[in-house]
């Protein structure tokens, strides 16, 4: 199709106003209230972190950020919803760990490299956890017990490459014949009240949501998955049990804010400000210190690296002990 001169003339106005426009919006940003998504269901270790550190976000930016609970998939169902809007800095996926081992367990081709790092919240260290009345007060009562009893234990979970299932898959290694039913739940917290009411018989968490739990005799702390005692908690390192267990240590969940990688850098570099600031801000740092979190307060080239050394240990560790769908190499991810 021939294009006259008077259609050139309107393209070219209309280029020259969509230029003005991304300008225009780079320097007005935020004008309108944020949406941020979290994967993970509410009253979990995602959800406490994000709903912690959202009000001081607010206040860096002049706007309100609207936090909705978007659980399922492991998480996929909440990053494929934020990958599907638009670049614009008003969607922001508040996430945990997760989408970091998608690619090696087959259950999505997204993964944190689709997305740029505002900041890396907070890091947590796991537990295991029992039900009150359960028959075990340390891992090796567990362990025997399971042993003896294959596939009738029942573990409370949060789909498969979640915190639970990662270190079920390092028990496993470490323990041949470990063998339980895993009840999935969406999230850390679902499956802690789930086990609180007796429903499940054990599971791992992060320490920070299973605290005031564990502090108010409702659930029972069996160990800790570290090498070193955790201050405020009784319960003994899982290496007392399992010395072999070292060699995956230190490991555990962490917690970050995100944007589509396409975002503009303008945009991208005002919510990190914002969203660094508010995580060195004392009154988060005070909240990690009570629910038992290790604050990071780190964003861009330091969080990439973060995110690809903690995707290379434990994509290899669930390599290694049989429980990756994919092979790391064919995706890219180096054996550190």
């Amino acid at each position: 199709m021939r294009l006259n001169r008077r259609h050139l003339l309107v393209g070219a106005a209309t280029l020259g106003t969509l230029s003005f426009a991304r300008g225009g919006f780079a320097q007005e940003f935020p004008a309108r209230p944020l949406q941020g998504t979290i994967q993970w269901g509410a009253g979990g270790s995602t959800d406490a972190v994000t709903r912690a550190v959202a009000p001081i976000v607010e206040e860096k930016l002049g706007q309100k950020l609207v936090l909705t609970n978007r659980p399922g998939g492991t998480g996929v169902i909440g990053m494929q919803y934020v990958h599907g809007q638009r670049p614009d800095g008003y969607n922001i996926l508040f996430g945990a760990e997760n989408p970091q081992l998608y690619g090696v367990l087959g259950l999505s081709e997204l993964s944190y490299k689709d997305f740029y790092p505002l900041v890396l919240l907070a890091r947590g260290t796991p537990v295991l956890v029992a039900r009150k009345d359960a028959p075990w007060n340390d891992a090796k009562s567990l362990i025997d017990h399971v042993l003896a009893h294959p596939d009738q234990v029942k573990m409370g979970a949060t789909g498969v490459g979640g915190l639970p299932f990662v270190v079920h898959a390092m028990l496993s290694a470490q323990v041949p014949g470990f063998k339980v039913t895993q009840v999935p739940f969406d999230g850390d917290g679902p499956a802690l009240t789930a086990l609180e009411g007796g429903h499940v018989d054990f599971m791992s968490a992060v320490f920070g949501a299973a605290r005031e739990r564990i502090r108010a005799g409702r659930i029972k702390a069996l160990a800790a998955i570290s090498t070193e005692p955790i201050e405020g908690l009784e319960a003994p390192p899982i290496t007392e049990t399992l010395p072999g267990f070292a060699k995956y240590l230190p490991w555990g969940p962490f917690f970050g804010a995100f944007v589509k990688k396409e975002t503009p850098a303008p945009v991208i570099a005002k919510l990190e400000r914002a969203f660094v600031e508010a995580a060195n801000d004392p009154r988060f740092k005070e909240f990690c210190a009570n629910f038992g979190v290790v604050p990071m307060g780190i964003g861009g080239p330091e969080a990439i690296a973060f995110l690809e050394r903690w995707q290379s240990v434990t994509a290899w560790l669930l390599a290694d002990a049989g429980a990756a769908k994919v092979d790391p190499a064919s995706l890219g991810i180096k054996r550190l």
